[in-house]
C-alpha cells in the first residue's frame, strides 16, 4: 500500500453484503467484514468519494510534488 500512496493510485471501495472491499488500480486491495450489512454499505460509501478540492493539499508524495511546491509558496506569500 506504501507504493500506492507515493504514486497516488486511487482506492475504490464496494460492500457485499457485510463485508467491504477495496482494489486499488496497482492490484493491491483488502476487505474487512462488519456486524451488518447497513456498517458495510455506510463505510463504503464514505471512503469511496472523490476529493478534488483537496488535491493540492492532499497531493501523492511523487505524482503531484510541483503542486504541492507551488501552494506551500503561494501560502508564505499570502500568509506574511
Amino acid at each position: 500500500m506504501l507504493r500506492c500512496r507515493v504514486f497516488g493510485h486511487r482506492f475504490r471501495f464496494t460492500h457485499e453484503a457485510e463485508t467491504m472491499r477495496w482494489r486499488c488500480a496497482c492490484g493491491a486491495g483488502g476487505a474487512k467484514r462488519y456486524a451488518d450489512a447497513a456498517d458495510a454499505a455506510r463505510y463504503a460509501t464514505a471512503f469511496d468519494r472523490e476529493d478534488r478540492a483537496d488535491l493540492g493539499r492532499r497531493a501523492p508524495l511523487v505524482g503531484l510534488l510541483p503542486l504541492r511546491l507551488l501552494r506551500r509558496v503561494l501560502a508564505r506569500k499570502g500568509g506574511g
